[in-house]
């Protein structure tokens, strides 16, 4: 008798493009499993990424703005959720596999620290090297989530792909959905980036770049609107996702423009400054004294490094949590 899995896997089969990547042809996990009767290979990395403690965490972890405090601005959730919905449209017009793509856009940003790539700069001065959350989040879902009794959420490869190279440093994703990712990502947070600052007065549609306006547009949807129509436009019929040379090139010429006038203004120096010396004091506890790690943290298998796991420990902190524990440390003396 047919499964619902399998008749899902030949309605793919019937209507994906042909560059699109099949449920039933994936490479597969590091750990085989048997199939499931109603759910695909894809369609079960999305649930088990669902339904981790990592991605409930994203809810209070910042996107753009430190701690906030207003119910409007993005968080690293509602980022992750604009991300994938971004992107399954974008699945969708290119017949591309909307499952795999859900997926890799749920998981992509599970490893950010608390505060923000801020956190991540923290880490790195503390360890004098790169710490990079892309490859956190691929470390999460392979080691530090449980499922069950065991370690890993044992994800296929083609999600694992797109979680480590969503961002634009790494290699191309092995995927065209990884790639569709990719885009997403960016395109998402250029737009709410813009819709946060103008709702914080940190910038006024005057202060955009003239270009910004008139090719991508002056309102929310519009922007959406103009860089997924120029991808689709571009993508139809290559065999790489792209986007339009002017959309792309007004695209990073806005994302330069936040860098300087949204994410690294003068005015939340002090700020910042204030989180550096509280991830900064949290490391230091933690380095000098890794038996107080977390048991869960301190018995992942056949991770002997103190430093690994104290990195493990502070990065998945959520801001809230990362506030609470320096305050109780400094209460008891152990910081100063």
């Amino acid at each position: 008798m047919t499964t619902i899995r399998e008749r899902i896997e030949e309605v793919e089969r019937t209507v994906l493009s042909q560059d699109a990547t099949l449920s039933a042809t994936s490479k597969g996990r590091e750990e085989a499993e048997p199939p499931h009767s109603y759910r695909t290979a894809f369609q079960r990395d999305r649930d088990r990424i669902l339904h981790s403690k990592a991605f409930r965490r994203l809810g209070h972890k910042t996107q753009v703005f430190l701690a906030p405090e207003h119910d409007h601005y993005r968080v690293r959730l509602t980022h992750t959720l604009e991300v994938t919905q971004v992107a399954r449209s974008i699945a969708r017009a290119l017949r591309l596999n909307e499952d795999l793509v859900e997926a890799i856009c749920l998981g992509h940003d599970l490893g950010h620290t608390p505060f923000g790539h801020l956190g991540e700069e923290v880490i790195s001065d503390f360890l004098h090297r790169p710490f990079k959350h892309n490859e956190q989040s691929l470390r999460i879902v392979e080691q530090l989530e449980k499922r069950g009794d065991k370690r890993g959420l044992n994800l296929t490869w083609e999600v694992r792909d797109g979680i480590l190279n969503h961002t634009w440093s790494m290699a191309l994703p092995g995927t065209l959905e990884g790639q569709v990712a990719r885009y997403a990502d960016r395109i998402a947070y250029i737009n709410h980036d813009i819709d946060d600052a103008l709702r914080a007065g940190v910038l006024h549609e005057q202060d955009l770049p003239a270009e910004t306006m008139s090719i991508l547009g002056t309102s929310s949807s519009q922007r959406i609107d103009t860089m997924v129509t120029s991808l689709l436009d571009a993508s139809a019929s290559s065999a790489q996702i792209g986007m339009g040379a002017e959309v792309f090139d007004v695209l990073i010429e806005t994302r330069e423009f936040l860098f300087e006038r949204v994410y690294n203004r003068p005015e939340v120096r002090e700020e910042q400054d204030r989180v550096r010396k509280l991830l900064t004091a949290l490391l230091d506890y933690y380095h000098r004294n890794p038996e107080e790690l977390p048991r869960d943290i301190r018995e992942v298998e056949g991770e002997n490094d103190e430093e690994t796991l104290m990195v493990d420990y502070i990065a998945g902190m959520t801001d809230r949590f990362a506030v609470r524990e320096h305050l109780r440390l400094t209460k008891a003396g152990a910081i100063t």
